[in-house]
């Protein structure tokens, strides 16, 4: 044991190190007992309320919840996977570190373990690990609440050395490690992310399989892949349950396939629509932020001082000064995003090391690097580059499924360090001094000559106006009156303070670069020990990275817990709503601005709207046909709406109105009417009586007129007993009805039994569930129970024995290698 720690110290301090500055980063506020404000994560708590007020009262998580859009599995919301082995590991992890602490920890044990597997010196993996772990956009993604998000990137790296440890013959180990890690890839339960490593993956095993033929090696390579089959359907059983639901649900999405086909009508076939999901798409230009941060004006997040030309001038029109600020602060982005946090920054030193690893870098790595980096780049581009994006939009599987593609760059800057720290270990190990110099002149005269350029006239390369500034200056001059003098006059302020900001912030880079290439020079030069040279470049590169994060992840971003717990206190509407003791009803809050797109009163009660980019695909269309241009009151009256809020127009208070027509949790209808097609019944709906007549899909016609469905005005139906997952009612009635439930349609999970036997149900109005109940007295009881997940955790299970027994065989294999490698010993 004692040699165990003898050979691994060097790993243990510099973990220890990562360990502190994962801390002292968030030192302050953590000190001070304050918790991290998260927008995403603030909604999250709202979606979940239902979830943890039943787990909190039963022990168990439902996987339905009622809480927003009428209802929906709570899988992409919060469920439970108790039997998947990585779920106990996510979980010790933010036992122990506090959040984000653990996020930060992660992306620099993984990163260290890549840059040890890619063989350089313990601290210059250091180095790199840092490079990589406070690059802008991670600690962007933290601040918004993007945490799975977080998670799947920190896992990148990690499951890019278990490949490549495979690659090199490490069979055992390293498919055991890529199971590992890419099971708790798959956990973080961020497909979009996972994805586009894996399109970055596919360009790596290429190279390897050009090489393999090119050499002669196919049969080694063959054995590799073999193994790491192996450790992806290993990882894939871990995680059975997860991706087993997700791919269900997906199909019912706005990611699945449309319902509607007639002409206006929302969304593609299948997928996301495409100018939704290319809202978020890079501009061309905007990838200079890697080297500069303010290059395009920062973002939402930029900090505008006194010394503002806007800001003064709106001062000395009388504008509060705070007021000021905050409308030149967000004014200063002027990419074509719609918005932006933040940019997407490298590191100034890094970015000049990456143009260095393209001229001397020998290790083919670096084809799959620049090869991966140019994906990410273009596909960010989205609609800016259309031809490419088109095509992967249209014919590359699962493309289509995702929005924002700007996040592509994720794998653009987990590849820049990686090359970055691959041409300063060549610096360190080549012997060709004179060749290095060389290319580093190169490098730095590419690198400092694009700065001085951005320094000395920076409108040679930036317009540092949006495509909409002529709209932007009509705004300004509606704001201020028709005086266009003054509007032209702030606008043109707003153009000099981003020229200001991107100035800056290009000396700052060029700061960087010069210590860099001071660096290089020493290593060159032989002026200083590889140690100490790799200790100095973690210093310039978290000294850079550092002060550039805390502009998007600060100590303001933290507030006090009661602050946080404030955001949920009850308006007079929402604590009388709240004294209303039946356990299911609806309702419809207009009072955010857009319903559909705001969580917060799902906090206290069941609504009509929410927020969730996975909502399902009927109900989405229901919100574009019948809410977008005016709400229409009977599709409210049927999802069981009680009350309606709505806010005043003069003094923007809430008021709240019950609603008398809503139709309850149940109800007989009189009628029914056939639609050919979803588009007929979207139609049919659009004007009609829910308590009297039911509009069904004629598919489902076989399962009414084979019974003698009569009317009997007595008839009673209703809720006795209600849970997310287990739904019962009564019913009389002296004749065969055909009952509608206030309740989503969604038949991958939800049984109906009558009287404890299973009856088959069909959907009504688009989206509600409806069957035929017969004569007499019944109990009737909808229960939500997924195959895909019980039998998927059943696989978890297995998984995860599997997974526990190959990392063990692995660590077994290779400590019997080192001791049968260990040179016997002589005795005395």
């Amino acid at each position: 044991m004692n040699n165990w720690f003898k050979r691994n110290s060097i790993h243990l301090i510099i973990a220890a190190i990562f360990i502190a500055i994962s801390f002292a980063y968030f030192i302050t506020p953590l000190t001070q007992g304050k918790v991290l404000f998260q927008s995403d994560v603030s909604q999250a708590q709202s979606m979940q309320k239902e979830i943890n007020d039943v787990r909190a009262a039963t022990g168990k998580a439902p996987l339905w919840t009622n809480q927003m859009f009428g209802g929906m599995p709570a899988y992409q919301i919060w469920a439970a996977f108790p039997l998947n082995l990585t779920t106990h590991v996510i979980s010790v992890l933010k036992t122990v570190f506090p959040n984000p602490v653990d996020t930060v920890l992660l992306y620099l044990l993984g990163a260290y373990l890549l840059f040890s597997v890619l063989r350089l010196s313990p601290w210059l993996a250091a180095a790199g690990a840092i490079a990589f772990a406070f690059s802008s956009y991670n600690f962007i993604y933290i601040t918004a609440g993007h945490s799975n998000q977080a998670y799947a990137i920190a896992f990148f790296a990690p499951l890019l050395a278990g490949i490549i440890l495979t690659l090199r013959g490490r069979y055992l180990l390293g498919a055991s490690l890529t199971a590992f890690f890419l099971a708790m890839e798959i956990r973080s339960n961020h497909v979009q992310m996972t994805y586009y490593l894996l399109l970055s993956i596919a360009i790596l095993l290429g190279i390897e399989l050009y090489h393999a033929i090119k050499d002669k090696q196919t049969k080694p390579f063959l054995k590799a892949i073999g193994f790491l089959a192996a450790g992806v359907v290993l990882a894939i059983a871990v995680n059975a349950s997860t991706l087993w639901t997700t791919y269900e649900y997906s199909q019912y999405t706005i990611r699945g396939k449309a319902n509607l086909t007639a002409k206006g009508t929302a969304g593609p076939n299948h997928g996301l629509d495409k100018d939704y999901a290319y809202t978020w798409s890079q501009s061309v230009g905007e990838c200079l932020t890697f080297l500069v941060p303010n290059a395009y004006g920062g973002g939402s997040s930029t900090v505008v001082d006194d010394d503002s030309k806007a800001v003064k001038i709106l001062t000395d029109k009388g504008v509060d000064a705070g007021q000021a600020q905050g409308f030149v602060a967000q004014s200063m982005y002027y990419g074509n995003k719609p918005s932006t946090f933040g940019p997407w920054y490298f590191g100034a030193a890094i970015c000049f090391l990456f143009i260095l690893g393209l001229l001397i870098v020998k290790n083919r790595i670096k084809w799959w690097v620049l090869g991966a980096v140019l994906l990410s780049m273009l596909l960010s581009f989205g609609k800016n580059l259309p031809f490419l994006s088109d095509f992967f939009f249209n014919y590359v599987p699962m493309y289509n499924k995702f929005r924002a593609v700007e996040s592509t760059l994720v794998i653009a800057a987990f590849c820049f360090p990686i090359l970055a720290l691959l041409a300063v270990n060549e610096v360190i190990t080549n012997t060709d001094k004179a060749f290095i110099l060389k290319r580093a002149k190169i490098a730095f005269y590419i690198t400092g000559g694009l700065l001085l350029l951005m320094i000395a006239i920076p409108q040679a390369l930036l317009s540092f106006r949006a495509d909409e500034h002529q709209a932007f200056v009509a705004n300004l001059t509606q704001i201020f009156k028709g005086d266009t003098g003054m509007a032209n006059s702030v606008a043109n302020a707003v153009v000099d303070d981003r020229v200001s900001l991107e100035r800056a912030d290009a000396i700052r880079s060029l700061v960087f670069v010069l210590l860099t290439a001071g660096l290089l020079w020493l290593i060159v030069k032989q002026k200083i020990k590889a140690n100490i040279a790799a200790l100095l470049l973690a210093v310039i590169v978290i000294i850079d990275m550092w002060s550039v994060d805390k502009r998007y992840l600060k100590d303001a971003n933290f507030v006090a817990k009661s602050d946080l717990e404030q955001q949920y206190t009850p308006r007079e509407v929402d604590q009388f709503i709240m004294k209303d003791t039946d356990p299911n009803f609806r309702v419809f809050d207009m009072t955010s601005g857009d319903p559909f797109h705001d969580s917060h009163s799902s906090y206290f009660y069941k609504t009509v709207g929410g927020f969730h980019s996975a909502r399902l695909r009927r109900f989405d269309e229901l919100i574009e046909n019948q809410f977008t241009k005016s709400v229409n009151h009977d599709v409210l009256d049927m999802l069981n709406t009680k009350y309606i809020i709505t806010a005043d127009p003069k003094t923007g208070n809430a008021g709240m109105q019950a609603n008398s027509t809503a139709c309850g949790n149940a109800w007989f209808v009189k009628s029914v009417k056939f639609a050919d097609n979803a588009d007929q019944e979207m139609q049919a709906i659009s004007s009609f009586s829910p308590k009297d007549e039911a509009i069904v899909d004629k598919q489902y016609k076989s399962m009414i007129d084979g019974k003698s469905v009569g009317i009997d005005a007595s008839s009673t139906i209703k809720l006795t007993s209600y849970s997310p997952e287990h739904l019962t009612y009564e019913s009389g009635s002296t004749a065969a009805q055909v009952a509608v439930f206030s309740e989503i349609y969604y038949d991958k999970g939800w049984k109906m039994f009558i009287d404890g036997k299973e009856e088959p149900y069909f959907r009504a109005d688009y989206l509600l569930r409806a069957a035929v109940i017969p004569i007499g007295n019944h109990k009737i009881e909808f229960v939500f129970h997924p195959t895909s997940y019980y039998a998927g955790e059943n696989i978890s299970l297995a998984g995860s024995i599997l997974l526990v027994l190959a990392l063990g065989g692995a660590a077994y294999t290779e400590t019997k290698k080192k001791t049968i490698a260990k040179p016997a010993t002589k005795k005395a």
